[in-house]
């Protein structure tokens, strides 16, 4: 990572992160980060060097499995939080998984130090608190898909059958399988990423009906 030379500019760092108004003294003196796509940020077991803020860009978050396969947790872009690092703060404890940037980011980081003085104002506390419980939410339903179910298999099997195009709703496709729409959510944008589908408003049209064959039968990617 390299250290840009000019502080964060507290307008546009607040008009991300509207909770840090009360403190724009800290926000314009916060340095800016340029981190290149593919950049690890952190690793399980590592340290918190401190509380990331994405300006621009997009942190992939995931838990690696001894045998290399790992869970994507959820991506953090600009004006969102960091459930993992957020933890590791709060705890006093090491980093319980990995971000990647996933393109070129600009960060801007509060240090253990800034972000427990941050805490101390009702405004940016709620905020942490908000989003906290927000993230906690989604990976509760993300841990239920995966100890319960091989949803992704499942989602793609849905998905086959019906020509070219899917006209449903994430909403639709959440119902028909039981689950929460978020969760339909991220496995079809996941599917997009691999270039298996292409999202449109309630339009999902196949791009490769062999690979999503696959997923249906549970050989995955």
């Amino acid at each position: 990572m390299s250290t840009a030379p000019n502080a964060t500019d507290a307008a546009s760092l607040i008009a991300l992160y509207p909770a840090l108004s009360g403190l724009p003294a800290l926000a314009g003196q916060l340095p800016l980060l340029q981190v290149p796509a593919g950049t690890v940020l952190f690793r399980e077991g590592d340290a918190c060097q401190g509380f990331p803020m994405v300006v621009s860009g997009e942190v992939k978050v995931c838990r690696s499995a001894p045998n290399g396969r790992e869970l994507e947790l959820y991506r953090v872009q600009p004006g969102q939080l960091c459930l993992v690092s957020s933890a590791a703060l709060f705890g006093g404890e090491a980093l319980g998984a990995r971000g990647t940037t996933t393109a070129h980011a600009t960060l801007a980081l509060l240090r253990p130090a800034e972000f427990q003085a941050a805490l101390a104002d009702p405004v940016f506390r709620q905020f942490v608190l908000g989003l906290y419980a927000s993230r906690m939410a989604e990976l509760t339903a993300l841990i239920e898909a995966v100890a319960f179910q091989r949803l992704d298999s499942r989602l793609a099997a849905t998905l086959l059958g019906h020509g070219t195009q899917v006209r449903a709703t994430h909403q639709a496709l959440a119902d028909e399988l039981g689950t929460v729409r978020e969760i339909v959510t991220r496995l079809l944008h996941r599917f997009e990423r691999e270039g298996l589908v292409e999202l449109s408003r309630e339009c999902i049209t196949i791009r490769d009906s062999a690979a999503l064959r696959e997923v249906a039968q549970g050989a995955g990617r």
